[in-house]
């Protein structure tokens, strides 16, 4: 198959031939035609059985696709890291590593890619899911005539189901509003259980947790996400197989591994107690021994030049390293529990006899490891700011990974976990932003086991891929939308090879995030100079062309720009091309946003108690600093009541014996002067807010109760945790009380006005 190829054929429906005039089809199912004959009775009449659905050809196989989130090529013992992988290395060991796959260095991006098989800028999600840009390539909304994978496998008669992180929806359609066409089980999944799909980031042990388009409430049992969704992706297979012996599935299981926060059970974290004491720079060079050894990287390949950004560990002061160490301890059991959680799935579908007729592709990595956490972990900070999370993080370290905290890593950790390239995710332009490893497990595809793969592939080839090796067709329309042309390059070819003898025929991809820009031609890789946003960059701009044979110079460690100014200008016009072609233009330096976007502005918000509101993820753009009142309007109530009125991580307004509280995350404290009138009232929280502090007012049916004064400001709403009325779940946000935490009495609603 080749690339830009459109995969287009009738539908298998159970061998039987499909009637021409009426496509069969399992989300678009319009009345068949009758091509019986009805009589006045029973025996006068001829009966017929159009086909309403397809069905899949007989021995279709399994498909569970498995993304990892900010991993990074050197961090897998399957791919030479220093991570301990087992059930990713036994299916490596019996599959095949693809050592030379690429993606579009940031979640949203890869994502869009992965499910469609065309560019992230065709399917406009240019850079993330909460730009506001009116151009074709950045709107966010992925075009339904951009088929998912889920959308394509379920006319060809499987079970569809997504688990976990999905992030291809815009953000302004992430509430309980919706609409929710957009969301998984509007994109072909039969069911999904994930993060908010809106979401690229979130809470690992109280995470908001979807069910299908509810919101799921917080697990009595004080699982982490990553057992959740091991759990539920097993239970659907297990609901699938109750219900027929024969329906293949598609899984499309996508855990928030390894994104911050690093939430991890303890166990998992005691594991590497003490194995990165000696620095990444040590960490870099026993990676790149290993992959040396296992031929994960080509003979000679050398460790890269060190990042700018990257500090010497030997310099570093003693307490700094106790951190740091004990933050990539967490990055690594993070790790391995969600190994380990894949090798339960893994292990489920061989106890029901499943696991050889099931291909397995599993990405290392949306995008390269991240860099965001700048210098200490705590991303960009000013020095005194740096001292100060240091220390506080510290004082931590006994339960470094469980709810009281949020663990990141330095970006001398991300330039080790990238071994043996240079930067990180959202650097399309350097490999270290775009190279993961790549897995192929599929018994009944007769796969060279232990095989490595050096063809050229990007995350826009797995959809063809798996077209062609499930033996599936794409249709010409899917729920009556007209399909665009497949932009990827199935490496079928690759895995059914015997041997890894065989040429590319990926020969020509782009690369574009916040204006950061490359293109690879023949093994040739070219990187130009630009505005490029991403953080450090800022400190150590890259004014200067770059070319590479990626062929001789895996990690792009000889500069040949200098040397072939004529290479350098023929992908230049080629890049143009290509940026034409796919939606690339205008290039972005990063969250720009268009004056003239139909901004929400929604300055006010009701929250209703009953029984799905398990929580609400709030859409308020710009708050932060600005003046906001909320109100809680209680039904019933008095003196004798305690328990949560309304809270969300960073603050809370609760009742203690009767009065209410209001608390900040800060430390900052205000108690009402009165308690609560017995029977119904509204209570106020009114936060005027200044340059450097904050004024809050307390009020009990508009009276004043008690006010405060506290330095800082206050973000009423935050992206990661929901917005949660008359009860509370997760880390209290201070000691006044524990969680769980229900309000006695009854509320009505609690509202949130925010002034522009």
């Amino acid at each position: 198959m080749t690339s830009k190829t459109k995969i287009i054929g009738s539908l298998a429906a159970g061998g039987a031939a499909l009637l021409a005039s009426v496509p069969v089809q399992a989300q678009y199912s319009p009345n068949a035609p009758f091509n019986g004959k009805i009589g006045k009775t029973v025996k006068d009449t001829k009966t017929d059985y159009p086909a309403h659905n397809p069905v899949a050809r007989l021995g279709a196989p399994n498909v569970v696709w498995i993304l990892l989130d900010d991993t990074g090529f050197g961090v897998s013992s399957s791919f030479g890291g220093l991570v301990e992988t087992p059930a990713m290395d036994y299916l490596a060991e019996n599959g095949l590593r693809f050592n030379n796959f690429h993606t579009a260095s940031i979640s949203a991006a890869t994502r869009a890619a992965l499910l469609t098989g065309r560019n992230h800028h065709s399917s406009h999600m240019g850079r993330f899911n909460d730009d506001k840009f009116g151009a074709p390539g950045y709107d966010t909304y992925l075009p339904m005539e951009n088929g998912t994978m889920a959308e394509i496998l379920r006319e060809n008669g499987y079970a569809t189901f997504c688990v976990g992180k999905y992030n291809v929806i815009p953000v302004v359609d992430g509430t309980n509003a919706g609409p929710f066409n957009r969301w998984p089980t509007g994109r072909g999944f039969d069911h999904y259980y994930g993060f908010n799909p809106a979401c690229g980031s979130c809470d690992q042990w109280h995470p908001l947790i979807y069910r299908d388009t509810h919101r799921e409430p917080d697990d009595s049992q004080g699982r982490p996400a990553v057992v959740r969704l091991a759990d539920e992706a097993i239970n659907y297979i297990a609901d699938l197989r109750t219900g027929s012996d024969t329906k293949p599935f598609f899984l499309y299981f996508a855990p928030g591994t390894a994104h911050t926060p690093y939430h991890v059970s303890r166990e998992w974290v005691e594991k590497y107690r003490g194995r990165f004491d000696s620095g990444w720079a040590d960490y870099s060079r026993r990676t790149l021994e290993n992959q040396l050894r296992m031929g994960i990287v080509p003979q000679g390949t050398e460790l890269a030049i060190t990042n700018q950004d990257v500090e010497d560990w030997d310099s570093l002061p003693e307490r700094e390293k106790l951190l740091y160490s004990r933050q990539m301890e967490c990055f690594a059991g993070f790790m391995s529990e969600t190994d380990y959680q894949i090798g339960r799935i893994v292990n489920f579908l061989r106890r029901i006899g499943e696991l050889d007729n099931t291909l397995i592709i599993i990405a290392l990595g949306d995008n390269g490891a991240s860099g965001e956490g700048s210098r200490t972990g705590g991303r960009e900070l000013t020095p005194k700011k740096e001292k100060e999370y240091i220390e506080a993080e510290l004082k931590q370290l006994d339960h470094y990974g469980d709810e009281r905290t949020w663990p990141f890593y330095p970006t001398g950790w991300a330039q080790a976990c990238n071994t043996p390239f240079r930067y990180y995710k959202k650097w399309a332009d350097y490999e270290g932003g775009t190279h993961d490893g790549l897995i192929v497990f599929y018994p009944a595809g007769n796969l060279q086991k232990g095989g490595i793969r050096t063809q050229y592939t990007h995350v826009t080839d797995i959809l063809p891929t798996t077209v062609e090796l499930t033996g599936s067709k794409v249709p010409e329309t899917i729920n009556g939308y007209p399909q665009t042309d497949i932009e990827g390059t199935s490496f079928a070819y690759a895995v059914k090879s015997p041997d890894n003898d065989v040429r590319d025929r990926k020969t020509l991809q782009y690369y574009e995030l916040n204006s950061s820009y490359a293109l690879y031609k023949d093994g040739w890789k070219v990187q130009f100079p630009n505005g490029k946003g991403n953080g450090m960059r800022k400190a150590y701009p890259d004014t200067e062309v770059h070319l590479y044979n990626l062929r001789e110079d895996f990690n792009e460690a000889h500069d040949l720009a200098a040397r072939y100014p004529e290479k350098v200008k023929e992908l230049l016009e080629e890049f143009d091309k290509e940026a034409r072609k796919y939606n690339v233009y205008p290039l972005k330096t990063g969250k720009a946003s268009d004056p003239n976007y139909p901004a929400v502005t929604r300055t006010h918000y009701d929250i209703f108690t009953g029984s799905r509101n398990w929580g609400e993820y709030p859409y308020f753009d710009g708050t932060l600093g600005k003046p906001f009142t909320i109100s809680v309007y209680i039904d019933e109530g008095g003196p004798s009541d305690s328990g949560m009125l309304i809270h969300q991580k960073a603050w809370a307004l609760f009742v203690l014996d009767g009065r209410p509280v209001f608390v900040t995350a800060g430390g900052s404290r205000l108690v009402s002067d009165k308690p609560l009138p017995e029977g119904s009232c509204v209570v106020k929280a009114v936060a005027e807010q200044k340059p450097n502090n904050t004024a809050l007012t307390l009020l009990i049916d508009d009276v004043p109760v008690g006010n405060v004064e506290f330095g800082g400001r206050l973000n009423i709403t935050g992206k990661s945790n929901a917005i949660q009325v008359g009860r509370s779940w997760g880390v209290s946000v201070s000691g006044d009380y524990e969680s769980p935490f229900y309000f006695t009495g009854k509320i009505f609603k609690a509202s949130i006005d925010v002034e522009r």
